[in-house]
């Protein structure tokens, strides 16, 4: 086998440090050259579309209720 650059993602289980039989990595332990998720953020996100969200379920809803309530008059006979 090739000995690895030290700056590879994937180093050499038997030689790290940190690691479990197996290559696994114990609870609380981060492994080695790993990324975190949020390390490139620089500011909390949060979801953009969060008011138009329950403007179209209400818009839908009332649609909805709309159409429902055409259908009951017109079996009561109200509308012809």
């Amino acid at each position: 086998m090739s000995e690895q650059n030290s700056s590879e993602p994937d180093p050499e289980p038997d030689r790290t440090p940190g690691l479990d039989d197996g290559g696994s990595v114990p609870p609380g332990e981060t492994p080695p050259e790993s990324a975190s998720a949020t390390e490139g953020l620089s500011h909390t996100s949060r979801p953009s579309a969060q008011a138009s969200k329950w403007v179209w379920l209400a818009a839908i809803t009332i649609v909805v209720l709309l159409v429902a309530a055409f259908f009951v008059f017109l079996a009561v006979g109200w509308v012809r």
